[in-house]
């Protein structure tokens, strides 16, 4: 019986990179396509009958397949789910015109679609792109970056998945964006995504040897403290202090300086708020000492205010929809 090969393959893999037996069948059977593509002229450089098709494609992959046994249909980059339901309908109606077969020629790698992100943004950003997007720096997007940030952290404070998936493609936004402005920097600052994610490869490959090098693995606390090392090495710091994030909220920036200092056993005495010349650093020296507490007693400040505060809010709001009690006249005798 006839039949008719339908081709999916991956737009996002180079043209040509095909399983053996995607080759196989193109050599050996005509191709019909709807347009011109890097893949059409990958297997005809290849040695491949292609042929693109001006007319409706059933009729014609009907007639060929009854004329060459086998024809090969060259599936679109969206996998043409609406020519395979079209065809597939005719072929249930007269099931001895010819035989359907659904071969992948190749398939997505995890991660495809990151490459789609770049692309889009790649559009976005360049000439007759997004005029608001063109106009960005990195200075002016830092507060997006952040607030990205913070929305992806609700998502996981509130157990929503959903809502997170979402708020980390935000997130890969900001990302994907400043890597293609830092293609518009001079040549001599200039990066592309490329290196932001080598570099983040390299780094996952020196700092987990007992994955990757076939060091001993240990317990966790061994391998926290090899990363550690192994961080130190590579950065050449000059105090534990270094590469602390400054701009974060205040809380969590006490909470960190604190525990990188306990990390190396430098203990160092807290200011005294009686000790100091104003009402408000009075009250930092307060908020430090409470942060200190927090840290011994393995507790997290920034998490711990975060809650209360959102619970404070919701009686407040709780008050806002209490209508007040309505007053009553005083009690009269007569």
């Amino acid at each position: 019986m006839p039949r008719i090969v339908l081709l999916v393959t991956s737009p996002r893999l180079p043209a040509g990179l095909l399983t053996a037996a995607a080759w196989d069948v193109v050599r050996a059977a005509p191709v019909l396509a709807a347009e011109e593509s890097e893949l059409t002229t990958a297997l005809r450089s290849a040695g491949a009958e292609v042929r693109v098709l001006d007319g409706p494609p059933v009729p014609s992959l009907l007639d060929a397949a009854a004329a060459q046994d086998t024809v090969v249909w060259l599936a679109g980059p969206a996998g043409d789910e609406s020519l395979a339901r079209e065809l597939g309908l005719r072929l249930a109606r007269e099931p001895g015109l010819a035989e359907l077969e659904l071969m992948y020629g190749s398939w997505d790698p995890p991660g495809a679609r990151l490459l789609d992100a770049v692309a889009v943004l790649d559009r976005l950003l360049s000439p007759g792109g997004d005029p608001w997007k063109r106009a960005q720096t990195h200075r002016s997007l830092a507060g997006f970056l952040l607030e990205e940030s913070y929305e992806a952290y609700d998502a996981i404070s509130a157990g929503d998945t959903d809502a997170l998936r979402e708020e980390l493609g935000d997130v890969l936004l900001q990302v994907v964006l400043h890597a293609r402005l830092a293609e518009e920097l001079p040549e001599d600052e200039r990066w592309s995504i490329d290196d932001v994610a080598g570099g983040l490869v390299d780094k996952m490959i020196r700092r987990n040897p007992h994955v990757f090098a076939g060091a001993e693995a240990g317990t966790l606390e061994e391998i926290t403290a090899n990363w550690e090392r192994i961080k130190q090495a590579e950065k050449a710091r000059g105090s534990v202090l270094d590469g602390i994030a400054l701009s974060q909220p205040a809380l969590a920036l006490a909470a960190k300086i604190l525990e990188r200092a306990a990390r190396v056993g430098i203990t160092a005495p807290l200011p005294a708020p009686e000790a100091q010349p104003d009402p408000e650093t009075a009250l930092g020296a307060h908020l430090l000492a409470a942060v200190a507490q927090a840290h011994a007693a393995d507790l997290d400040p920034e998490a711990a205010l975060r809650r209360t505060t959102l619970a404070h809010a919701q009686t407040i709001r709780t008050t806002e929809s209490t209508p007040p009690p309505t007053p009553t006249a005083p009690h009269t005798t007569g």
